[in-house]
């Protein structure tokens, strides 16, 4: 059987049995038995359920890290297919199965073709969708134990046509950051507000004050930026101004510097709007993923490599940043590496969009991955 047919076996398997970050057991120790069988050096329970397979080949020093994310999302299946999920409520939404099976592939075909002379870490991380399963892996030693050069991550995108793939040097993906404001008041009865202090004045302010930021406060040209009110909850009923209001929400940015600066422009504004309204707040902003940032020789890597498997013109090396993010963004903050799109194809087959209940990997595209990774160690081991 060819590497890419076990491939599809693997990827289904892993479809059928999706579990929720830090809770990958049985795909952890699914992938740490297929790496030993292949020959590699494993390491499990890094950063948790993580998994790294070392493979050798060769005298240079040299090194390269691949990462594959293992975790599912909370969903309930769709799909009727054969291979469709058996865990009530939890599912492959996002590809995570084929990332997962690509990679696990090029370790299958590097460890039999030993083409390559360095070493390959094959990298297996959980909790990728909530945003600390790379900080898990780094700081249980994933790049002070191991030494990598660089260290290189790619995800399926539904919407671009199978054998195609996008990258760019520098910010690809956003950064992502929740906030909460809590206003804080005296309430009171909604026949006499004068009594009173009303929250939902000042709450309405702050919110219409909120979009000044991004049209005033950064560069229309290199701070682009989404900050987006999601929610906005009192504790008061039809005759009963609250005593309380609480506004959250959602922002992206490409720049630590815009980040920094939505941050703190967010408190200036409602602390202004407050001392105004003679009320108190709480506000609290919490990151949970930096922006994703390729270092612009490991993109040239990369896009090379890229080439190489499906031909130059379905390579885009130069693609519009997303406003999504990816915890990979953390690696790539220790590591010099580059993130790559690959599309999972249009229409019905692989264009459904991703956490949707009707999603699935595409297996055609499983080829296509596992020859990208095994072109890219060759490409950058070899050089």
């Amino acid at each position: 059987m060819s590497v890419e047919s076990s491939a599809i076996e693997w990827r289904r398997h892993l479809h059928q049995y999706p579990e929720f970050g830090t809770e990958e057991f049985k795909t952890a120790e699914f992938v740490a038995n297929k790496l030993e069988e292949f020959g590699l050096e494993v390491h499990r329970n890094i950063g948790g359920t993580g998994v790294l397979g070392i493979l050798k080949n060769g005298d240079s020093t040299r090194s390269i890290g691949l990462r594959a994310d293992m975790d599912a999302l909370r969903i309930q299946e769709q799909n009727t297919f054969c291979h469709a999920s058996k865990h009530e409520g939890a599912m492959h939404a996002c590809g995570h199965d084929g990332h997962t099976a690509m990679l696990l592939g090029a370790a299958c075909e590097l460890a039999q073709s030993k083409s390559f002379d360095g070493t390959v870490y094959f990298i297996f991380q959980p909790d990728e969708e909530r945003g600390t399963g790379a900080k898990a892996m780094i700081d249980d030693g994933l790049f002070t134990r191991w030494n990598m050069d660089s260290i290189y991550a790619m995800h399926n995108l539904p919407g671009i046509p199978a054998g195609k793939f996008v990258t760019r040097p520098s910010s690809i993906m956003a950064s992502e950051s929740s906030f909460e404001i809590v206003v804080k008041a005296t309430g009171g009865h909604a026949a006499l507000p004068h009594m009173g202090t009303d929250p939902i004045v000042v709450g309405a302010q702050i919110v219409t004050a909120l979009q000044t930021i991004v049209s005033r406060n950064l560069s229309a040209i290199n701070e682009t930026a989404v900050i987006s009110v999601t929610n906005f909850e009192t504790n008061g009923t039809v005759n009963v101004i609250p005593s309380q209001v609480t506004i959250s929400g959602d922002t992206r940015s490409f720049t630590d510097e815009a980040l920094h600066k939505i941050e703190a422009a967010i408190e200036r504004i409602v602390a202004g709007q407050c001392m105004a309204a003679g009320v108190d707040y709480q506000y609290t902003f919490n990151n949970s993923f930096l922006s994703t940032i390729n270092s612009p020789e490991e993109t040239e890597y990369a896009i090379k490599a890229a080439q190489q498997v499906v031909g130059i013109e379905n390579v885009d090396g130069a693609c519009e940043p997303f406003t999504i993010s990816e915890d990979f963004s953390f690696m790539l903050r220790e590591v010099k590496g580059c993130y790559i799109l690959v599309g999972n194809g249009t229409g019905e087959c692989g264009g459904t969009a991703l956490h949707n209940p009707l999603y699935d990997f595409n297996d055609e595209i499983l080829g296509h991955g596992i020859q990208y990774w095994k072109a890219l160690v060759e490409g950058q081991l070899n050089a």
